[in-house]
């Protein structure tokens, strides 16, 4: 399976789509360059076949096959106890934002299995390990902005520390979300927030970037940027 999966693979790579994708990951030198969508065509049929075996044998010396064993990942079906294992297994694989974000929005399952998955997140966003709390921050904005734990995610927003350029800017973002989805609550969460100065200034800007969020509204969360 691993040469049929590489030589799939290998068939599918877009020379130029290789130089747009390794600009936008420059910490990374092994993009083949393969779009998503062809991807996730292999990775849904792996999901169909033998794929504790692929999973068992598979090879990662390019993004893009850590990348489809993680969308493999999503797509199985079988139970949460066991699927969680595999995702367990697969997070210390994760060395970019983009590996990290597609495995995130591809374990759908979690919805059907929130207060489960919500259990196996916290160690996460407590790690030492950049990458670690990222999965764990992605997964709350993913998954959680809502109603039910809008208060909890800020709480763990807050108490998510770690100095990681791609930790903070998780947590900047999934800030930044939770003010659209719920403006009141998250400006109160603004206005009293132990943030570090990167993370709070990232987290409003990105609110004002965004197309749901009004001119004055965007003044007066420009208005609130620290110093």
């Amino acid at each position: 399976m691993k040469n049929t999966i590489r030589t799939q693979i290998s068939e599918l790579i877009d020379p130029e789509y290789q130089k747009f994708s390794a600009a936008l990951i420059p910490n990374i030198d092994n993009v083949l360059g393969i779009r998503l969508p062809e991807l996730r065509k292999i990775a849904k049929k792996i999901a169909k076949d033998d794929w504790r075996t692929y999973l068992k044998t598979a090879e990662d010396e390019y993004f893009e096959e850590i990348m489809l064993q993680g969308m493999v990942i999503g797509y199985v079906k079988t139970d949460i106890n066991d699927q969680l294992s595999y995702v367990a297994s697969f997070v210390p694989n994760i060395d970019n934002w983009s590996v990290c974000d597609s495995f995130c929005i591809g374990l759908k399952f979690t919805k059907e299995h929130r207060e489960h998955v919500w259990e196996f997140l916290q160690p996460y966003l407590s790690s030492k390990n950049e990458y670690e709390v990222r999965f764990g921050v992605v997964m709350l904005l993913d998954f959680y902005i809502e109603y039910e734990y809008i208060s909890k995610v800020l709480n763990l927003l807050d108490n998510t520390k770690h100095n990681g350029f791609y930790a903070k800017m998780a947590v900047a973002w999934a800030v930044s979300i939770c003010y659209i989805k719920f403006p009141d609550l998250t400006l109160d969460y603004l206005k009293h927030n132990t943030l570090d100065d990167f993370t709070y200034n990232k987290a409003l800007q990105k609110i004002t970037e965004s197309y749901r969020v009004d001119k004055e509204t965007k003044a007066l969360i420009r208005s609130m940027k620290r110093k």
